[in-house]
């Protein structure tokens, strides 16, 4: 149980963000562009964004930064993420069952404005390729896939942390207090209300800061989703269980993914594979990219993947993902995940496993060897090759391969012997968080926004969910 401080201590604020991803950045965004003038404070866990570097970058291996330079910070993952922001409604979870699919496209056009304004490029992907795209279609009804095609634009990984640099500043000169380096420890909820919460640097929690707000938003992604839901537990916030996806990381030469690389950027393609037929699909596909390493507290490594804009490898990475949704009695998804996870690290040593589609097929290891023979070099240097199978559950590495041989009908030579697979890759998204679609909690004066909620997933929909939030609070002025 946290001490909760006197109010002696307390700053006041109108408006507590807690996180400064997507989500809480538009919602300061959706207020100051409204002309309202309450004070906004932001709590977080990482540095400002011009601190924000990865050190494996220098020396070459991750150094463990505690938080994760990579996934903490001022725009949250967005900045060192290949920073794709997906202009449909479709895409992005399940925000538009809480909003209604009209106002969700019309606010992603909103929200793109404004990345835009801040120097987002002005060139759309996946468009006006139709025939193309057609012929991609079938390919993927004849693998009993459903390919969902989607506007995409690209900001790239370099130019997202010089977009999101800009916003920064502006809500910085606007009179936004940001406190970086402190993680919110306990909400303050009294009596069904939300009156703020208590604060502490970042490993060092005997020094305690009450922030005392009228309105609280929490915004903590998926890397507080653990948290979150204890907060929810604690307090009595309304919560349905969420889901959790486990999977793995492919990544194959461009020349295999050059003909969806060109016509849709990203192929997002959904299926239900035998025997078990759990959800499984592709996600943040990205050409000429780079395979990367995540770090979660508590010493958890997870792959990813981002591209750049200029630099360019000669590969081509995306997740393939199996969705799992877990009913009672069982009710931590997050730290079953997380298990699994810690598995897969025990294999590799704390390292990112990678292991060879073909080897899979075959029942055997990959070797360090064999890896430097093959056409697919890996992106992610410091990844120990080695079994993955031996960690992954049977039912979703099952699942994995049978999708991965119907994706090879859409894209011939995606399911060939040297196609790399790399684990964990794992998405942790919090319990569903009940509320309105003006985003009222059954706790007054608190509201959850982004991959935190339940409700979005990715940059664009925390974003939407931001700007309306934002535009909702003034409008209560």
């Amino acid at each position: 149980m946290t001490c909760v401080p006197p109010d002696t201590s307390a700053i006041k604020t109108d408006l507590l963000i807690v996180g400064a991803g997507p989500a809480g950045i538009f919602t300061a965004l959706g207020l100051l562009r409204k002309g309202d003038c309450r004070s906004i404070t932001m709590v977080e866990k990482g540095l400002p964004i011009e601190r924000r570097s990865c050190p494996k970058q220098k020396v070459g291996h991750c150094v463990h930064c505690k938080p994760c330079r990579i996934t903490t910070g001022f725009s949250g993952a967005g900045a060192f993420s290949d920073g794709k922001l997906s202009l449909s409604h479709e895409v992005g979870g399940d925000l538009p069952e809480l909003i209604g699919a009209d106002l969700a496209q019309e606010t992603i056009k909103r929200a793109d404005d404004i990345y835009l304004e801040f120097g987002a490029d002005t060139h759309v992907e996946g468009v006006g390729r139709k025939d193309e795209v057609a012929a991609i279609r079938r390919r993927a009804i004849k693998a009993g896939l459903k390919l969902v095609d989607c506007p995409i634009r690209h900001l790239g990984t370099e130019k997202a942390q010089t977009i999101y640099g800009k916003i920064e500043q502006e809500l910085l000169a606007a009179g936004v207090n940001i406190i970086f380096e402190h993680e919110c420890v306990e909400m303050l909820i009294e009596d069904e209300r939300c009156r703020g919460a208590v604060i502490a640097a970042v490993g060092n929690h005997s020094d305690l800061t009450r922030i005392e707000a009228k309105e609280t938003v929490v915004c903590t992604g998926r890397r507080g989703a653990l948290w979150f839901d204890e907060m929810c537990s604690q307090h009595g916030i309304s919560h349905s269980a969420g889901p959790v996806d486990l999977g793995v990381r492919v990544e194959v030469r461009n020349e295999i993914m050059d003909e969806v690389n060109d016509v849709l950027y990203e192929s997002k393609l959904v299926g239900y594979p035998d025997p078990f037929r759990n959800k499984v699909r592709t996600f943040c596909q990205n050409p000429g990219g780079f395979v990367s390493q995540e770090n979660y507290d508590g010493g958890l490594a997870v792959v990813n993947g981002h591209s750049y804009k200029e630099l360019k490898s000669p590969n081509t990475n995306l997740a393939i993902l199996a969705t799992f949704n877990f009913r009672e009695p069982f009710n931590e998804p997050i730290v079953y995940a997380q298990n699994v996870g810690r598995l897969v690290n025990m294999l590799g040593a704390g390292h990112i496993l990678v292991q060879r589609f073909g080897d899979i097929l075959d029942g055997k290891r990959t070797w360090p060897k064999e890896l430097s023979q093959s056409n697919v070099v890996p992106t992610l240097k410091d990844a120990e090759a080695g079994d993955i199978t031996a960690a992954m559950p049977y039912r979703a590495m099952t699942e994995i391969i049978e999708f991965i041989k119907a994706v090879d009908i859409v894209v011939p030579g995606f399911a060939s012997d040297e196609t790399l697979l790399y684990a964990p890759e794992l998405k942790f998204y919090s319990n569903r968080v009940k509320m309105d679609e003006r985003f009222d909690t059954n706790i007054e004066h608190l509201h959850c926004l982004g991959d935190s909620s339940g409700w979005t997933r990715g940059l664009m929909m925390s974003s939407v969910m931001g700007l309306l939030m934002g535009e909702e609070l003034a409008g209560r002025a």
